[in-house]
């Protein structure tokens, strides 16, 4: 059942970096009030201006006295493979004695192992697994995840995983934006007919998939052990026929021009970017796309080739950050942790990192009109910190600072 939001909240004595576009970093203001009425901000500003009608004696108002602490937008966690089964423990064993990730995913390992535990796993079964790994990342003040499909690779599968993450959004206080990427890797029963499968992603499931509004969007892997970048025009080709956006992991490995495919298409976002080119960068500025940097698979990996920042700086392409929380490239659940690494690795500002999961990442999944900032009419969707300064969120790591989050209005202590 979703929650009813009380009537009105009012946040007092807060320190808020709201992620508005001030003038000063973070959007920062020190003493300041949220007004929050059905779920949404109905006022923010400073505490000595809270309007008439939200003062002490109003009828039906709570007030929360916030003693200077730090309030944030909700972050939000736009890129995730959250709903999986099965362990990857032995390829972190396989990668530390030398051997490559892509010579691991041809001997049969990477996604198609996880495909297998996945398969054999009930929709219960993945439902509990998945719920585990929501409530830790709330507890660092996540209210969005992207949930992606991807580890059926088969009909039945791949919409038992899209149906737990619908009941994941309908049964804890996040949303939930979900997408179908079955173009994730050839699975055993296409191979050696890798066409055949395509057409099946393009004339089956994805009709399927935007008739029973499964999903908000369509992804594909490409890379060379992914998709070609002609096997995945065929799949956004699809998407775009049944009006349905596309992202894409794009330029991970090597350079095959990821960026600049899914800019054509005007995506949402191009995720990974390791290798993307001069020319991608600037299609992602034209075509308004977002690049989503994945500093936990950097690291796991060993890679060396960092995304081009300063090129996405200069030609103003927003960055976001996220964890892409999997089982075997990126096996965390801490966005916290990730937003300092891109930091530390990457070489983003604190502001930076933090706009990356908060404004940047709400239009990587499309949210940017009612999410991702503290402004009046966006959503209640609000995390207060146990800290007075932004910066505090990325430098201590081990333990979350999470004060209190405000969920649909709600306030969740």
């Amino acid at each position: 059942m979703p929650l009813v939001p009380p009537a009105r909240l009012l946040l007092t004595n807060a320190t808020l970096a709201s992620f508005q576009d001030t003038g000063q970093a973070y959007g920062l203001m020190t003493d300041a009030a949220i007004a929050i009425a059905d779920g949404k901000i109905a006022w923010v500003g400073p505490a000595a201006h809270v309007p008439p009608d939200w003062k002490a004696g109003s009828p039906n108002l709570r007030r929360q006295d916030l003693g200077g602490r730090l309030v944030t937008p909700g972050l939000i966690d736009c890129h995730t493979h959250l709903v999986f089964a099965g362990d990857r423990s032995t390829e972190f064993e396989q990668r530390l004695q030398g051997v490559s990730y892509a010579d691991i995913a041809a001997g049969g390992g990477g996604i198609l192992a996880t495909v297998r535990a996945t398969r054999e796993s009930s929709e219960e079964r993945l439902y509990e697994l998945a719920a585990e790994r929501l409530q830790d990342m709330m507890t660092e003040g996540v209210t969005g995840v992207e949930i992606k499909s991807g580890y059926g690779l088969d009909e039945d599968t791949e919409i038992q995983m899209l149906r737990v993450a619908r009941r994941l959004g309908e049964n804890f206080p996040v949303r939930i934006s979900t997408t179908f990427l079955g173009a994730h890797a050839l699975p055993p029963e296409y191979a050696g007919d890798r066409a055949a499968y395509i057409e099946w992603l393009c004339q089956r499931m994805i009709p399927r998939i935007a008739e029973e509004k499964l999903a908000g969007a369509v992804d594909a892997y490409c890379e060379h052990i992914g998709f070609s970048p002609a096997e995945t025009r065929q799949v956004f080709d699809a998407a775009v026929r049944h009006d349905l956006p596309v992202k894409l992991h794009a330029d991970q490995l090597s350079d095959l021009g990821g960026a600049a495919l899914v800019a054509e298409y005007c995506g949402l976002s191009a995720d990974h970017v390791e290798y993307t080119n001069a020319r991608g960068v600037k299609a992602l500025a034209e075509a308004g796309s977002v690049a989503v940097l994945l500093p936990y698979a950097f690291y796991s990996l060993g890679e060396t080739r960092k995304p081009p920042v300063a090129a996405f700086r200069q030609h103003q392409v927003p960055m976001a950050v996220a964890t892409d929380c999997n089982p075997g490239t990126a096996p965390t659940s801490s966005l916290l942790t990730c937003l300092n690494m891109a930091c530390v690795q990457f070489g983003l500002t604190p502001a930076e990192a933090l706009a990356g999961a908060t404004c940047h990442a709400a239009r990587a999944l499309g949210w940017e009109e009612d999410n991702g900032q503290v402004s009046r009419g966006m959503r209640a969707d609000l995390a207060v910190w146990d800290v007075t300064h932004p910066a505090q969120l990325l430098y201590w790591r081990g333990s979350s600072p999470l004060h209190a989050r405000v969920f649909d209005g709600r306030w969740l202590g």
